[in-house]
């Protein structure tokens, strides 16, 4: 398994592998972080160009997971690796409590340590779950979502493609935030956030408007 990214967030999906003691074979993706060295603790190679991760889908099986959030950057890499030969892939702790019922997680998804996910949820590929959210019923959450820490997401929510949720933020039941919202640290939500916006506080009000992303350079 390759992980993309191999500072911050990433080392926590490095740990949802120890927990799933599937260490064998990990390795780490960097080509920014020029000073990183060529392993991280000193165990894991890390991969820095083209030709050696392609090499490495030869040897290992192309699989690869995205440790860095940023929901517009996981979808570039999601690309960009696919392109090379890699399979999006999952990481989904085996600390965290899936409920048993109609549940659909599209690949690429990062569900991370303490999550609750009840029943009926619908979550979009490459989505990322950050440690001790809760996700409840009937909800829908599209691609390339990022949930910060302890977040906490109503029944009968809907969450538009790349909107980031800050860190224990609540969306309360019925919500809809739209495509390419950002929803500010412990906000509490109570109306629908329209496209392309920032909202912030108790209750969550919109404060800014943002370039749409079919826009952006």
């Amino acid at each position: 398994m390759l992980i993309i990214g191999a500072k911050g967030f990433a080392k926590e999906v490095l740990e949802v592998f120890n927990q799933l003691d599937k260490l064998e074979g990990i390795a780490f993706y960097d080509d920014v972080n020029l000073d990183i060295g060529s392993f991280l603790y000193g165990r894991f190679p890390i991969l820095k160009n083209e030709t050696e991760v392609k090499d490495f889908f030869k040897k290992h099986g192309g699989h690869f997971t995205i440790g860095i959030g940023n929901p517009v950057l996981r979808e570039k890499l999601f690309r960009k690796f696919g392109d090379w030969g890699g399979a999006f892939q999952s990481s989904i702790s085996p600390l965290a409590r899936i409920g048993a019922f109609g549940n659909l997680i599209g690949v690429g998804c990062n569900i991370m340590t303490g999550t609750v996910i009840t029943n009926d949820v619908k979550i979009g590929i490459g989505v990322l779950i950050n440690l001790k959210c809760t996700i409840g019923h009937d909800s829908i959450l599209s691609d390339f979502i990022e949930l910060s820490p302890g977040v906490h997401i109503s029944g009968n929510c809907t969450i538009g493609s790349f909107s980031n949720i800050g860190t224990n933020a609540t969306i309360l039941p019925g919500v809809k935030i739209g495509e390419n919202v950002m929803i500010g640290a412990g906000a509490v939500v109570n109306r629908d956030v329209p496209d392309n916006s920032v909202a912030v506080g108790i209750p969550a009000k919109v404060i800014k408007s943002l370039e749409p992303l079919n826009k952006r350079g």
